[in-house]
């Protein structure tokens, strides 16, 4: 209770009261009765005191309710103001999922508020060969790939996101091996102006097939990476470019850049892989053209395809020797299917290259090829497959997985050569590969599989493969 003046000065004449009519005869009034009058006027007292304290705190757990309600309300509107800021196309909530192309954990830097983000994945695998096994198939064991995902969120709208990739657990060579290397996967800057249209320039992975852009160990089946899409796509493709991104309406999403071409010198009669640039003072005389677009009618269902064109020769005059242009024309086809437990997923693509003989002969002569080797003009892959996870039978509502998979691949680098030029069948490959997929935990997975390679002509050794990755 706050004692003011006007209360103190009652009191005080209360108890002078009481004293002197202690102090008086008892003729006036007996002394039982003064000392009623008083306790009663000391009751009323204590009721106002109690009365004041009531009021006093209900008075404060009103302020204390005003400051509360005050505070609520100014968080609600710092977290709409920051809605606001935040560009409709950055995601606010954080989740494990693929955005913009990239793999899952690759995607971490876009549902980061502000600032540094890290994530990485990591895989290894121990080969076996069997049937039609040479004095060259040795079985090995390899840590194959470490790699750290480095981002940066500059503000709302700028974006950084890199991949940082060591292979084979150490660049020094031993006795029974080469050195294995570290190289830049990716490294590019985001730029988010609207939905529909956002900018990307640096090193950039070519937006081909399922896995050159997403290739976490957990987000495909089998130990390594498909054949179709390491010997016809070149996975890990990536080269120095710019382009756009982003939607032309709610399910469809789309890719187109502008990159540095392949090198002709690299390419020979098993595939384009060798062409890569990686971006490493890459030759930019000729400039490719590479798009993409995903169409999504329903949430389990995915179709798609993409294209690359462009000249390939970047004007080189190899001792002497001047390559052709080279024009490369690739594409692919791609479909995916997910729905209580069932996968399915195929794909097909087709290479033309031009002056595939002109080709050949330029690098025959540069003794980039063999004297006996042949390009082809066409090169052509294929594959389907099928899997079924067994955990939502087994036990429901758990995050872990189990999924057996049987996939079927063809693929043959000689599906047509240039006039005169003699098909090597060896080339072309059917590959059965069944195994399983099990998942612990989403991020975290062991894989077994078994390889059936049989080629149109020749002998290819059979693997069996034994592989762990995760991601984070």
């Amino acid at each position: 209770m706050v004692w003011t003046r006007k209360r103190m000065v009652a009191a005080l004449l209360l108890l002078l009261g009481a004293t002197s009519a202690i102090a008086q005869p008892a003729g006036k009034a007996t002394l039982e009765e003064k000392i009623e009058g008083l306790q009663q006027q000391m009751l009323e007292m204590q009721k106002e005191l109690q009365s004041l304290r009531e009021e006093q705190r209900q008075q404060a757990e009103k302020e204390k309710t005003k400051q509360e309600e005050h505070a609520k309300r100014t968080n609600v509107l710092a977290e709409e103001f920051e809605k606001l800021r935040t560009n409709l196309t950055v995601p606010e909530k954080a989740e494990y999922k693929s955005l913009y192309g990239m793999g899952p954990a690759a995607s971490k830097i876009y549902n980061t508020q502000r600032g540094l983000s890290i994530g990485g994945y990591g895989e290894g695998f121990y080969r076996k060969f069997v049937g039609d096994k040479t004095k060259d198939n040795r079985d090995t064991a390899d840590y194959l790939r470490g790699v750290l995902y480095f981002g940066y969120k500059f503000n709302d709208w700028i974006i950084f996101n890199s991949e940082i990739e060591f292979e084979h657990a150490s660049t020094a060579s031993t006795k029974t091996s080469s050195s294995g290397e570290v190289s830049v996967e990716f490294a590019y800057l985001d730029f988010f102006f609207s939905e529909y249209a956002n900018g990307r320039i640096g090193l950039l992975l070519v937006p081909m097939g399922f896995v050159n852009e997403m290739h976490e160990p957990n987000t495909y089946h089998g130990v390594g990476r498909t054949e179709v899409e390491t010997v016809i796509i070149p996975t890990t493709w990536r080269e120095n470019g710019v382009g756009l991104f982003g939607r032309l309406g709610p399910d469809v999403q789309y890719r187109l850049y502008a990159v540095n071409g392949l090198n002709a010198r690299g390419i020979s009669s098993s595939g384009l892989r060798g062409g890569r640039q990686k971006g490493n003072r890459t030759l930019a005389e000729d400039i490719s053209v590479v798009g993409r677009i995903d169409y999504t009618p329903h949430p389990s269902l995915l179709l798609g395809g993409s294209f690359y064109t462009g000249d390939q020769g970047n004007n080189q005059t190899v001792s002497g020797t001047k390559l052709p242009d080279a024009h490369l024309t690739l594409w692919e086809a791609h479909g995916q299917y997910r729905s209580h437990g069932l996968e399915l997923r195929g794909l097909f693509t087709l290479a033309h290259l031009g002056d595939a003989r002109e080709l050949t002969l330029a690098l025959r002569k540069t003794r980039d090829i063999g004297t006996s080797e042949t390009i082809g003009s066409r090169m052509l892959g294929t594959y389907g497959e099928i899997a079924y996870d067994l955990f939502p039978l087994l036990q429901p509502n758990t995050e872990q997985y189990f999924a057996p998979f049987v996939r079927f691949e063809y693929f043959d680098t000689h599906d047509q050569t240039p006039a005169g030029f003699r098909r090597d069948k060896s080339k072309a490959v059917r590959l059965w590969v069944t195994g399983v997929s099990y998942k612990p935990h989403p991020n975290v997975v062991l894989k077994l599989d078994y390889r059936d390679f049989s080629p149109i002509r020749g002998k290819r050794a059979d693997e069996v493969n034994f592989g762990v990755g995760f991601a984070f």
